[in-house]
């Protein structure tokens, strides 16, 4: 089993489909000759030809309702947007369309498609090219929105992914792109796509993040460790729907809860998560939830962009100070 990087884990689940599913096609700006701004889908269009593998305009509009049309005449598209920041002029298309074919033609019709985009900052990347945005997705009922943090889940959940019968926003945290290398077995496998993993057993704290943020927690839970604090750690991973069965599972087993992503605090899927667990386990809770995010502005450039990003020091803390308050 070879080692490799989360971005060549995801070019191998495109390669796989598209090897396996004649109607899969893959499309957006550069994914075809130059083989993606991040190099996803580098060697596709070579190996599977032009018509399945093809460059679009610089138009993110045009993108996601191209792969809505294609998608509702029995296809399916996997479209990427360069960065998640680009997505405001795809927002009408996703909202509009997209998540609500389905119930438009009382299920006659679906929207299997997939919509990747690289997720997050950390790449000392311009404007608009670090956004996370992921609750401008949820919030619409009829799409799935998911986020990897590992080669082994990316390369799953997106065949996942492809194979659902429902249009998928599938976030990729471009600073995991190449961070770690891990083994992945090329086999066709999917994960499920509606569920939390977990990535640590304990039972003094549960600790949330998706994405990036798993680096993080990962690490804040190691140096806990080291002070006799047992983190739960919980790789939500479906960001819609939620895996909110598992979390309630393990705030029950700890008691208390730590909730870390790196979107802005307001409105963030950790205000939702955190209600949740206060609407269905307020008496299994013996501190108040704490969310350790990222700050309520435009995510700065980069000689401020690590004291934007929530670290390894803040979840630390917060979880320190849960289990001072209870």
């Amino acid at each position: 089993m070879a080692q490799i990087s989360m971005v060549e884990a995801i070019n191998l689940a495109q390669a796989w489909e598209l090897q396996n599913d004649p109607d899969m096609v893959v499309l957006g700006e550069d994914v075809g000759v130059n083989g993606g701004v991040f190099r996803a889908t580098s060697g596709l269009q070579q190996r599977f030809g032009a018509q399945r593998v093809f460059d679009t305009p610089l138009a993110e509009g045009l993108i996601a309702g191209v792969s809505v049309a294609l998608a509702a005449q029995g296809l399916k598209p996997v479209a990427e947007i360069q960065f998640m920041g680009f997505i405001y002029p795809a927002l009408d298309q996703i909202a509009s369309h997209m998540a609500r074919l389905r119930n438009r033609t009382r299920g006659r019709i679906t929207c299997p498609l997939v919509l990747r985009m690289p997720h997050g900052g950390g790449i000392h990347a311009p404007e608009h090219h670090s956004e996370s945005l992921e609750t401008l997705l949820c919030h619409h009922p009829g799409l799935r929105v998911l986020c990897p943090s590992s080669p082994q889940r990316a390369y799953g959940m997106l065949l996942g992914a492809i194979r659902s019968p429902d249009p998928v926003m599938f976030l990729e945290p471009v600073r995991l792109y190449r961070l770690a290398r891990q083994e992945v077995q090329d086999d066709g496998q999917a994960l499920p796509i509606d569920r939390c993993f977990r990535l640590r057993n304990g039972d003094d704290v549960t600790l949330l993040s998706w994405g990036a943020m798993t680096v993080e927690a990962m690490k804040a839970a190691e140096r806990l460790a080291k002070e006799n604090i047992q983190c739960d750690v919980l790789d939500v991973a479906s960001l819609a729907p939620i895996d909110f069965d598992s979390i309630l599972d393990s705030v029950v087993k700890t008691g208390r809860l730590v909730i870390a992503h790196e979107a802005v605090r307001t409105c963030g899927v950790g205000a939702e998560i955190a209600a949740t667990v206060a609407e269905h386990a307020l008496y299994d809770l013996r501190a108040p939830v704490r969310r350790v995010t990222g700050y309520d502005t435009i995510m700065p450039l980069y000689r401020l962009e690590n004291e934007y990003l929530p670290g390894v020091e803040r979840i630390v803390d917060a979880v320190r100070a849960t289990l001072v308050d209870g």
